[in-house]
């Protein structure tokens, strides 16, 4: 056996050992993991048995409502941290409450999306969406931080974990440094990289600043803080939702979709659509009684 099936879900919605024990063949016995407020169930695969377990995941497990996983049996705590803003550690896509400000949050969200859905180049959407906010107030950026933006279920505690057992976490967005050093500060993220809005000191000039931080970027931000560490791409787990996450998503040794777009999902073993980041502590291992509950 060279995997694990990790099945989580809340303990008022149902418990992941029943979808566990329908799982097709080919796999060990459940071992329930699962604590006072959260059922979790693993079973041991070999490699051999993904396709079909997959298939069967992707109907049963969105049923019971119950997220999943599908790990190496080794390596499975990572030590590296890097996560996407918009969509995952937070609530909200930033540009689009932004353009809400100018009146254009429909036109705005109707790019976003199909950006997200990689049906649009990212660097031409980005740049598009931000010349359309020409002329903002900066002090739209505060109101919308302040009345817009929440964070995840699970975020604050995902962070909080992680680091208390040795890894670093790095917040990685194709949005905006305004939003992500705040929202870093506040998860306790212990660094950010996003893209700059530029400004004439009173309101949005429409331009960002060069380079653009994208899809490749995200990647080169996993590559360049796995070596940092002295660690490798499978020390890390990246999370995020839209096409410009999945270059780091792949080649994270555990890369996690989050509520993602279905071109993210189906490149992946590790969705969480049901529950909340706190998922993502399961699917290494931890137990309950190990996480910190954080709010």
């Amino acid at each position: 056996m060279t995997h694990v099936l990790t099945l989580v879900t809340r303990r008022e919605t149902g418990e992941a050992g029943d979808v566990a024990l329908r799982a097709p063949g080919g796999l060990g016995p459940p071992i329930q993991r699962g604590g006072r407020n959260w059922s979790v169930s693993e079973q041991t695969l070999d490699h051999a048995a993904l396709p079909d377990l997959v298939e069967y995941l992707g109907a049963e497990a969105a049923a019971a409502r119950c997220d999943w996983a599908v790990t190496p049996c080794v390596n499975r705590r990572k030590r590296l941290l890097i996560s996407d803003m918009d969509s995952t550690i937070i609530g909200q896509e930033c540009l689009d409450e932004l353009a809400d400000y100018a009146g254009l949050k429909s036109e705005v969200s109707a790019i976003t999306e199909r950006a997200m859905r990689g049906e649009l180049d990212f660097e031409s959407a980005l740049t598009t969406r931000v010349a359309m906010l020409k002329g903002l107030s900066l002090s739209a950026l505060e109101a919308c931080y302040a009345t817009r933006v929440t964070l995840n279920p699970g975020a604050r505690t995902l962070v909080a974990t992680m680091k208390a057992n040795g890894a670093r976490c790095v917040l990685v967005s194709g949005g905006f440094d305004f939003f992500t050093s705040r929202v870093a500060s506040v998860c306790g993220f212990d660094d950010d990289r996003a893209n700059t809005l530029m400004d004439d000191g009173g309101a949005l000039t429409g331009q960002v600043a060069r380079p653009i931080l994208g899809r490749e970027a995200k990647l080169a931000a996993l590559l360049e803080e796995t070596a940092a560490l002295g660690l490798t791409p499978a020390d890390a787990i990246a999370l995020g939702d839209g096409a410009n996450d999945l270059a780091m998503i792949t080649a994270a040794g555990l890369g996690v979709a989050y509520r993602a777009k279905p071109i993210v999902a189906r490149e992946t073993l590790a969705r969480i659509e049901h529950t909340g980041l706190t998922a993502a502590l399961f699917f290494q291992g931890y137990n309950e009684n190990e996480i910190l509950q954080m709010g």
